[in-house]
């Protein structure tokens, strides 16, 4: 059974969706762009700051589901320039980068984000 899993450390949908759903041992993690959880709006227009700001939020709603950044098994990185591939690649790695087995990974580069946003990360968790 599908379980929501909701967090106000990290921001309110910013749709009809939830921030993540848990089904048995595996979290489904909507993507999260660089908001900040209190004012609601992008925490700058820095590609670094944003894309630390989302890993943050991915972070906080991990932790709501009682999953840790290292039970994250597939990441997809959503850019609206790829050129900024190395900056969040940068942050990305403080992140994930002394994982004990690295999650799979896609980054792709899109036409646009919601809200003006210059990157998008969403999860897929799992507890063994």
């Amino acid at each position: 059974m599908a379980k929501e899993v909701a967090t106000k450390n990290a921001p309110n949908a910013v749709g009809p969706y939830s921030q993540a759903v848990q089904v048995g041992n595996t979290l489904y993690c909507s993507g999260q762009i660089g908001l900040d959880p209190a004012t609601g709006k992008l925490v700058s227009a820095n590609v670094v700051d944003q894309t630390t700001q989302a890993l943050h939020n991915l972070q906080e709603v991990v932790k709501t589901a009682g999953f840790k950044l290292d039970d994250v098994v597939k990441v997809t990185v959503f850019m609206a320039n790829v050129a900024d591939f190395s900056e969040i690649n940068k942050i990305y790695d403080q992140f994930f980068g002394n994982a004990k087995v690295l999650p799979a990974r896609s980054a792709v580069g899109i036409a646009g984000l919601p809200l003006g946003a210059q990157v998008e990360i969403e999860a897929i968790a799992s507890k063994s």
